[in-house]
């Protein structure tokens, strides 16, 4: 992982600004400019990617590819099944925000492990 102010890695202030982000589009999603809400979901997609490129070293691909992936689901699966109202719309929202995060994460992590095992 990289390194940085502090001894504090950048992969984990880059995963927990992107899930903080994920919160908030959540709980403002309904208030939000489509314009805005646009821009903020286009920097969960470039967080994810970072995450993905930065953040998961090749020793905790495999821990992260699971977790990730039962993340992924539960998301997907969770905001269809949460019955709309006024708090199952924040907790769709957010999991939908949790999705555009992880999913692109998720890639990342997924195409380098392929390509280490394809190397070997």
């Amino acid at each position: 992982m990289a390194k940085g102010l502090k001894g504090k890695s950048l992969g984990a202030w880059i995963f927990l600004i992107g899930v903080v982000l994920t919160i908030i589009l959540g709980l403002f999603s309904a208030n939000i400019n489509t314009s805005i809400q646009g821009i903020v979901l286009a920097i969960l997609i470039i967080i994810g990617l970072i995450i993905g490129f930065v953040n998961v070293s090749g020793g905790e691909s495999q821990r992260f590819l699971l977790a990730s992936a039962i993340l992924v689901i539960v998301s997907a699966m969770g905001g269809n099944a949460i019955p709309s109202g006024i708090i199952g719309g924040y907790v769709t929202a957010i999991l939908n925000a949790l999705l555009i995060l992880f999913v692109p994460a998720t890639i990342v992590v997924a195409l380098k492990s392929i390509f280490v095992i394809a190397k070997n």
